[in-house]
Formats: structure tokens, C-alpha cells, sequence
């Protein structure tokens, strides 16, 4: 520990981020994807781009869904239909396959299987069926669960992570005396000064983001950092009595009376949950015993109309379509405080440009914890260099550095290229994507800590930026709407994907290619060139 609250503070700021900063930047990257899953998602089911999607009522749209429900499923013990919307334009119709009905796609010996369609909302038509992906929800899970890992081991990981990061969020602002200065301060050409700026502007300039994201993460997974509490009050064997009473759900005593009755219409009932939400539209319909004297119809509201991450619903009958009175659930300050933190997390109030500002400052995240890890190398490499050697510390940094900021972009890419170049009967082939993402980041860490030098970064940025600045390219000629057909048609959604891989392609080929105009340093081993007595950098913080 130094001397001085500041002092002290710098080296916890400094120790706290380097030690979790890899596994940081994957969550944050990961993270920041996540903000467009769904756009991700149709992206690489390009069986789907092509399809036109007019703009219907909803029950235009719920009416096909029923019919074609009550020709493949009539039997079927529950119905989904999620409504279109403009993230995701198709209307999905699926449902629970009858106990004793061979499922192809189930396992033996698993659950019943989950059946759905893609139908276009306009015309109730089936659509091609779309290739099995993971889409962009592999991300989102990626983010918190990590992967080829127990869940409850990659949430006890991640949440440790996540609290270093919050301590050296706050350990920061305590080394800063002059957070709005350096808001505009950036010396480029500077060498290691540069490489400061460079930080502390993407950190001033979404600190607000980075302290709500941090915090809130952590609140998302409270309840099983800290399930005393709830043991306490619920006692161990009744768990699902507290979550029951805090979100709601279906009974759990609710059976079919099997009895034969016929389904009510449901766009009456749509229509009076939207009056109750003043507006909104439904986004998820759910019949429970569909065609049984016992049926309900439960009705989600679409995202993106309230901050907080619990989504109001209502119920009725499935016979004589009336409201099925509910008991409040989850009304109390502490759960609305919850799903107000939840879903400042998740984002999914966010309109177009909201979702835009948080994908940046997400990348601002990317940015600050990439140059607080390169930071750390720089200021280590003039102390080795007077050794007349590259230590094991440093060695393995620099490569650790390479294979996370070079290594996981380029990984990305190639799970793109995976998803059009993996036939589209391959069995478990969301399972393939994923083997080569993992396969391609193995790759580039482990040749990064064999050669954790500059050509290292040169080559995996070169790589990265061919492999996303070609994704446009291969999404035409792979049967997807390339960018003059999405942009003619608005379909933003393709049109959004492309432009952005296109920006980011670009961005790590100018990095590679600057990279390669600056003079290599004798003793450096990774990209900075020049450096400053540690002293006078301590100064521009204190």
C-alpha cells in the first residue's frame, strides 16, 4: 500500500483492473453486442431477410397465428405467438408438443419438445424455415454465464469481476482531482501520456454508464449472491414461493378439465390489454389448454414502453375471453426499484437512439479497460528494459493483451463466417458456431503468448478487420439482403449489421496499418513507443 489516500488509491485502481481486465473486456464486448441480439439474430438467419414484412394490425396478425396453431397443434397443452415488432419483423407461432406425440428435434428421454414457425404477419404464409443459430443471444449469455463451464460457477466468476470493476471505478474517481479536464485532455504522439489520455477520456466520458452498468450487473444476480435471506423467510424447501409472489406466474395447480370448448377470439383481448396500457402493443400471447373449458390467454406487453424490466401482463378466460382477476405481485418499492435497476441493465426500454448511446458508451467500456491493460505494460516496460530483459510478468501480459483486444474482435468475426459457412443440416449446428469462435480465440491467445510482440497485434488486427470489413460481402452471397437491397427495402435491422462490421473492419485495419508506419522501439515487445518518468504521470492525475 502507498502513502497518501491518493496514492493508495492509484494502486488499487491499477491492481484491481489489471488482475480481471481480460475477463472484463470479453463482458464488456460481449456485453455491448448484446444491446442489438435481436439484430444479430436476424442477421444470421438470412432465410428471413428477404421475406416482406407489411405492416398489419395485431389482430391480423394474431388471427394467422391461431389458424395456423389450431392446424398443426390443435391438441397441444400450450400455444406461444410472439407478435412482430420492428427489431424482428416475423410473427412466431409455437407451441408444446402433446405428451406421446414423436418430436423429431427432442432428445430421448428429454421434455416435451418446443415447436414454432415463422409466418409473415401479413399473410399468415410459412416462412423458409431460418438455419439453427444462437444468434445474438449467444453473446448475451456469453456476457454472464460464460461458457463450457458450470452457470453457477461463470456467475460467481463474473460477479467477483464485477466488483473489481466497481472498485476500480471508484478508486479512479479518487485518484482524479480533475475529471472534467481530462474530459478534453488527449496528447496524441505523446507515447505513454497518450496512452493515459486515451483512458481517462473513455472512462470520463461514459463514467455516468460505467458506475450504472457495473452496479446494476451485480444487482441482476443478487438474489443468488445473497439467498439468505430469502432462506430465512421462505425456508429452504419453498424457493420458488418467493419468485412466485415477487414476478407472478402461471398456477401451479392448473390442469385441463378435458373438456372440448371452443377458444374465444383473441383480438378483442389484445385490444383491451392495450387500452390498459394505454397504447402499448402486446408483444407475447400465451394460451395455456388451448380448445379446453379450462383455457387461459395470457398477454405480455411488448418491451421498450417502461424502464423497468418487469413487463406488465394480464389474463383471461380462454372461453368467454374476460379479465381473470390476478393478486398483486412484486408492487412493493423494493421490486419496483429492482426491475428499474434490471432494466437499466438490459436496456430494452430503449428507443433507436438510446440503444445507440448505450452500444457506444459500451464501447467506451471496451476502450477504457483495453488501454488501462496496455497502460500497465507500458509502464512496466522501462524497468525491464534497464534489466536488459523482458520478465515473465510482462511477457505474459503482453500476450494475454493480444489474445483478449486482438484475439476476441477477430473471434467474433469468425463466428459470423461460421454461421453462412456451416451447412444448414449440420446436427448441433449452433453447437459448431460456437466451436469455432472458441476454436479461433484459442488460436490467436495462444500464438499471442508465443509472439507477444508488434507483428502479433499487426496480423490479428489485419485479420479481424478482413474478416468483418467481408461480412457485407459474404452476406450477399450467401443468400442474405446485401446492403442495396436492405437499405431499399428498410430493412435496417441487415442494413444496420452490415454498415457496422463494415465501420469496426475498417477501424482494425487502420489500427494494424498504423501499427506498421511506427518506428519499433529497441526494447519494446507491444505498441507504445515512448514513455515518461512515472513520476510526472502520477502529476497529471493527482
Amino acid at each position: 500500500m502507498k502513502e497518501g489516500i491518493r496514492q493508495s488509491m492509484a494502486w488499487l485502481h491499477t491492481w484491481s483492473g489489471l488482475l480481471v481486465g481480460w475477463v472484463l473486456f470479453m463482458v464488456f464486448a460481449a456485453g455491448t453486442a448484446s444491446y442489438f441480439r435481436d439484430e444479430i439474430t436476424l442477421w444470421m438467419k438470412p432465410e428471413l431477410h428477404t421475406a416482406a414484412h407489411a405492416q398489419v394490425p395485431q389482430a391480423v396478425a394474431l388471427a394467422h397465428a391461431v389458424d395456423t396453431l389450431q392446424d398443426k397443434a390443435p391438441h397441444s397443452p400450450r400455444w406461444f405467438i410472439t407478435m412482430p415488432a420492428g427489431r424482428e419483423p416475423a410473427l412466431r407461432a409455437g407451441y408444446t408438443a402433446p405428451r406421446g406425440e414423436n418430436s423429431g428435434g427432442q432428445k430421448k428421454g428429454g421434455r416435451r419438445g418446443v415447436k414454432s414457425v415463422m409466418l409473415d404477419p401479413a399473410t399468415g404464409a410459412e416462412l423458409s424455415t431460418p438455419r439453427e443459430t444462437r444468434g445474438g443471444d449467444f453473446f448475451y449469455r456469453l456476457h454472464f454465464d460464460l461458457h463450457y463451464m458450470p452457470v453457477l460457477w461463470a456467475r460467481w466468476i463474473v460477479g467477483a469481476c464485477a466488483m473489481f470493476m466497481l472498485v476500480a471505478i471508484l478508486s479512479g474517481i479518487v485518484t482524479h482531482k480533475r475529471i472534467f479536464k481530462d474530459f478534453f485532455t488527449f496528447r496524441p504522439r505523446k507515447g505513454q501520456r497518450s496512452w493515459l489520455d486515451f483512458h481517462n477520456v473513455s472512462a470520463v466520458l461514459a463514467l455516468p454508464y460505467h458506475l450504472m452498468i457495473t452496479y446494476t450487473g451485480l444487482l441482476t444476480l443478487m438474489f443468488m449472491y445473497f439467498p439468505q435471506g430469502i432462506e430465512a423467510a421462505y425456508k429452504e424447501d419453498k424457493p420458488d414461493t418467493f419468485f412466485a409472489e415477487l414476478f407472478g406466474g402461471p398456477l401451479a395447480d392448473a390442469e385441463a378439465a378435458r373438456v372440448k370448448a371452443p377458444l374465444a377470439p383473441l383480438g378483442p383481448m389484445v385490444e383491451q390489454a392495450s387500452r390498459a396500457w394505454h397504447g402499448a402493443p402486446a408483444g407475447r400471447v400465451t394460451v395455456d389448454f388451448p380448445n379446453d373449458a379450462n383455457a387461459t390467454v395470457t398477454i405480455t406487453q411488448q418491451t421498450g414502453h417502461g424502464i423497468s424490466s418487469e413487463v406488465p401482463s394480464l389474463t383471461f378466460n380462454g372461453v368467454t375471453g374476460s379479465l381473470v382477476p390476478r393478486p398483486e405481485t412484486g408492487k412493493g418499492a423494493a421490486a419496483a426499484t429492482r426491475g428499474v435497476m434490471v432494466g437499466l441493465h438490459i436496456a430494452r426500454f430503449a428507443d433507436p437512439l438510446a440503444r445507440w448511446l448505450f452500444f457506444i458508451s459500451g464501447l467506451a467500456g471496451c476502450a477504457m479497460v483495453a488501454t488501462g491493460l496496455l497502460l500497465w505494460a507500458v509502464k512496466e516496460r522501462p524497468k525491464h528494459a534497464k534489466a536488459g530483459r523482458t520478465g515473465f510478468g510482462l511477457r505474459l501480459v503482453d500476450g494475454l493483451n493480444i489474445g483478449a483486444v486482438a484475439g476476441l474482435p477477430l473471434a467474433m468475426a469468425v463466428f459470423f463466417w461460421a454461421n453462412r459457412l456451416i451447412e444448414t443440416g449440420t446436427l448441433q449446428r449452433p453447437d459448431a458456431e460456437i466451436r469455432w469462435f472458441f476454436t479461433a480465440w484459442c488460436i490467436a491467445a495462444i500464438a499471442a503468448l508465443a509472439k507477444p510482440g508488434r507483428p502479433m497485434w499487426r496480423l490479428q488486427l489485419l485479420l479481424g478487420g478482413l474478416a468483418f470489413v467481408l461480412l457485407p460481402l459474404l452476406n450477399g452471397m450467401t443468400g442474405g439482403a446485401h446492403l442495396g437491397t436492405s437499405i431499399a427495402h428498410g430493412l435496417w435491422p441487415v442494413a444496420g449489421f452490415d454498415i457496422v462490421t463494415l465501420l469496426l473492419g475498417a477501424f482494425l485495419l487502420y489500427c494494424s496499418h498504423y501499427l506498421g508506419k511506427r518506428k519499433k522501439a529497441p526494447q519494446a515487445a507491444g505498441i507504445p513507443l515512448k514513455t515518461e518518468p512515472e513520476s510526472r504521470l502520477a502529476g497529471s492525475n493527482a
